[in-house]
């Protein structure tokens, strides 16, 4: 829809209130220039505003999509179009919202197309309209206020950014495992923050090139520039950091995973010593469990059982002994000595 439609000439807005589309593309050739203000208009107003202001559609055609990167086109009627990413961060999902501002800028008009959220323009049209001296500039001035706006709404995102990796930093270099989700997230909202922010730097470097905005507007333009400069730079070393912060997230939970397995080895080396000191316990219940003639046989009496039970416990126990005492001192178990290998000749070579 329409958001806002006015007339400005000599620095001074001419009238109160918006004015229907066809008057406005009338007052183009009155002197000064239109300003035609318009959030996510459907197929129809963008074909009425195309015929109104004779502009390309392929620029058209542009404005009505999402696009990820901020662009700049020229096109031969003299037209030029410009698009920005808009940004604001919400805190309680750590998410950035996105929005897009389209600019249509000519001599005698400029139409902005808005779309998706945080694409606010109304202070940026008030602030305008308190300074008259820029306003005597012509249509270039507005771009400026676009563009001033949305930079300024890049440093509360920025801002945000910080505080979520500064807790995210604290976590992980205290030692405890921060949410690597949590950490991937991040870094992909300021990834796709990058692309908004880094071409923009482009598309705002051309109007900082001889001939391409009024000299009275040059200035206004380079401390816009500057703002950016700053943002860009700030961002890319979030995003590099973020990177590091991830590194060492998954090495914190290396680190633990190599404690958990330490303890589970100590635990299982616990209770094989355990069951091997009732090894030979379970062999004197099973040797005499045996239900053989010989050996029922043989125990007529209380000194054979104490004998055999004896000779059952200290055999067993005096070999476990024999190979705790050797795993300690780090010598390795005794192999067999093998009196009856059977040693075979090497066969000849080609057999």
């Amino acid at each position: 829809m329409i958001v806002d439609c006015a007339h400005y000439r000599d620095g001074r807005r001419q009238h109160e209130g918006p004015m229907p589309l066809e008057q406005a593309a009338a007052r183009c050739a009155q002197g000064g220039f239109v300003w035609l203000g318009m959030f996510e208009p459907g197929p129809e107003e963008l074909a009425r505003v195309r015929e109104c202001f004779g502009l390309h559609e392929l620029a058209v055609e542009d404005a009505r999509g999402f696009h990820l990167r901020p662009k700049a086109e020229q096109y031969e009627d003299g037209t030029e179009l410009i698009i920005l990413r808009t940004a604001r961060y919400d805190d309680e999902r750590e998410e950035i919202d996105t929005g897009e501002i389209s600019v249509f800028l000519a001599e005698h008009f400029v139409i902005t197309v808005r779309q998706g959220i945080a694409s606010e323009l109304r202070g940026a049209r008030s602030r305008l309209e308190r300074r008259p001296e820029l306003l005597q500039a012509g249509s270039a001035s507005t771009l400026w206020a676009i563009f001033d706006q949305v930079v300024d709404s890049y440093a509360p995102v920025v801002a945000e950014l910080e505080r979520d990796i500064e807790q995210i930093e604290a976590t992980v270099f205290s030692g405890e495992i921060a949410p690597t989700e949590r950490i991937y997230f991040l870094r992909r909202e300021a990834t796709d923050f990058y692309r908004a922010v880094h071409p923009l730097l482009a598309v705002l470097g051309r109007r900082l090139q001889p001939g391409r905005s009024p000299a009275g507007l040059q200035p206004y333009f380079r401390d816009v520039h500057d703002h950016l400069l700053l943002v860009n730079e700030e961002v890319a070393a979030q995003r590099d950091l973020l990177a590091t912060v991830l590194e060492a997230n998954i090495a914190v939970i290396s680190v633990e995973q190599n404690k958990i397995n330490l303890r589970q080895s100590a635990t299982m080396e616990r209770l094989t010593i355990l069951a091997s000191v009732f090894l030979p316990l379970s062999f004197v219940v099973g040797f005499f469990g045996q239900n053989f003639d010989w050996l029922v046989t043989r125990i007529s009496g209380f000194t054979a059982f104490l004998v055999l039970t004896l000779c059952g416990l200290l055999l067993p126990c005096l070999l476990l002994f024999v190979w705790l005492y050797r795993r300690d001192r780090g010598m390795p178990p005794p192999v067999p000595h093998m009196t009856n290998a059977v040693h075979r000749t090497p066969a000849a070579p080609g057999r």
